[in-house]
């Protein structure tokens, strides 16, 4: 066991969880991983292999038939996948950020009938907010929802869909001014739709198409795609919760979450670049001796680790702070700007200390270098998690004059 990023406190119920996990990832993730995504190729073994895990089902409720872990649990496995390979912890993230939607959000009959199915993993989840012109900014949407009859009609172009093409299952945030006045805050008349279709591409159902993959800088193996609705016709009992104008506050819960994973990303990867970095630094000579023998390599150990560990405890801060029921969207502001930062560090810290090799597709730390800078734009950039850290300390500390 590594010595870096442990956590206090874990049941031996969770301790039993993470070793399955750690283990499943050392043999069946990190081995292929590198192979795979230079082909760009879904890891559908690795998929199947989480499936038989029940890790589909983690963080479901025991009644719907997944094993009810919290959210620490669940990102701890999440920092452990993406030890292995990030974008199978993407493939993870997207699922569940839809069911915990479902689960707090959800009417019996949307929650009866869809958690089962995804704690199975024979429901896999994806979701919509962004579009092609508008990027963070949520309340800019265009793609709408008109009312016809016991149906709506969607239509628009969505934009950044993890999943878009294997999930059967996409939650999409769209406009509905229906109920909503003229004047009426952009985010108070926004609905989450849940929207079924077949995996694949082109078109998927009636009214909506997957045109394919974008070809990405990293991030590669699992699928990101558009997502087109041209008179998509949804029934009115699959508006999330069944009531209208509630889905930005809906997507924003999800996204909370969402955050979490994004820090747990990052302290995986990072982790796994330190990992190679003092792998490396002890087998590589220069003048005489091992370059971990440099004190300038020691010192980009040292910092290495350090924000391996701040990080960690950032992320764990914050996932157990969402348990616990309190608000914490501060928290995982705080943990993803963090973790993503320091794992881009980190990650060219050990690309540094492979010199000419890391530069090399033949070394693991090639891959990690064009994966990292995906944690600084996903589930909102840098920037937007400061105005979000700033508007929450204002809020907390405000003046008293």
């Amino acid at each position: 066991m590594a010595r870096l990023a442990q956590t206090a406190g874990l049941t031996d119920v969770q301790q039993e969880i993470l070793k399955t996990v750690r283990e499943f990832v050392d043999k069946e993730i990190i081995p292929v991983a590198t192979e795979l995504e230079h082909r760009d190729e879904y890891p559908q073994q690795i998929v199947d292999g989480l499936k038989e895990l029940g890790l589909f089902g983690l963080m479901i409720p025991e009644e719907y038939g997944g094993l009810g872990e919290s959210l620490l649990t669940y990102a701890l496995c999440v920092e452990e996948i993406a030890r292995g390979w990030m974008s199978v912890s993407g493939i993870i993230n997207t699922h569940f950020i839809v069911a915990y939607m479902l689960k707090q959000h959800g009417t019996q009959e949307q929650k009866d009938y869809f958690l089962p199915r995804m704690a199975a993993g024979e429901t896999r989840g994806a979701f919509s907010m962004s579009e092609p012109g508008l990027g963070s900014d949520v309340s800019a949407i265009t793609s709408k929802a008109v009312k016809d009859g016991d149906e709506y009609v969607l239509n628009g172009q969505k934009m950044w869909l993890t999943n878009g093409g294997t999930s059967t299952l996409v939650a999409v945030l769209v406009r509905s001014d229906e109920g909503h006045p003229e004047g009426t805050a952009p985010h108070k008349s926004m609905t989450t739709f849940l929207v079924e279709k077949e995996p694949g591409f082109g078109e998927v159902r009636p009214g909506l198409t997957i045109p394919g993959k974008i070809d990405k800088m990293g991030y590669k193996g699992v699928d990101t795609t558009e997502l087109i609705m041209d008179g998509l016709r949804i029934p009115a009992n699959r508006v999330l919760g069944g009531v209208t104008g509630r889905g930005f506050y809906q997507m924003m819960d999800g996204v909370e979450v969402g955050r979490v994973n994004v820090a747990a990303r990052g302290c995986g990867v990072a982790q796994r670049a330190f990992e190679l970095g003092v792998s490396y630094a002890q087998q590589r000579h220069t003048f005489g001796k091992a370059i971990a023998q440099h004190q300038a390599i020691q010192f980009k150990l040292a910092e290495m680790a350090t924000k391996v560990e701040a990080a960690h405890a950032m992320m764990v801060n914050a996932a157990r702070k969402k348990d616990s029921g309190e608000r914490n969207d501060l928290e995982a502001g705080m943990a993803k700007y963090l973790a993503s930062e320091y794992c881009k560090e980190v990650v060219e810290d050990a690309f540094r200390i492979h010199g000419g090799y890391g530069f090399s597709k033949e070394y693991e730390i090639e891959r990690l270098y064009r994966e990292a800078p995906m944690l600084l734009i996903g589930e909102g950039t840098a920037e937007i998690q400061k105005m979000i850290i700033g508007r929450r300390l204002l809020e907390e500390y405000r003046f008293q004059g």
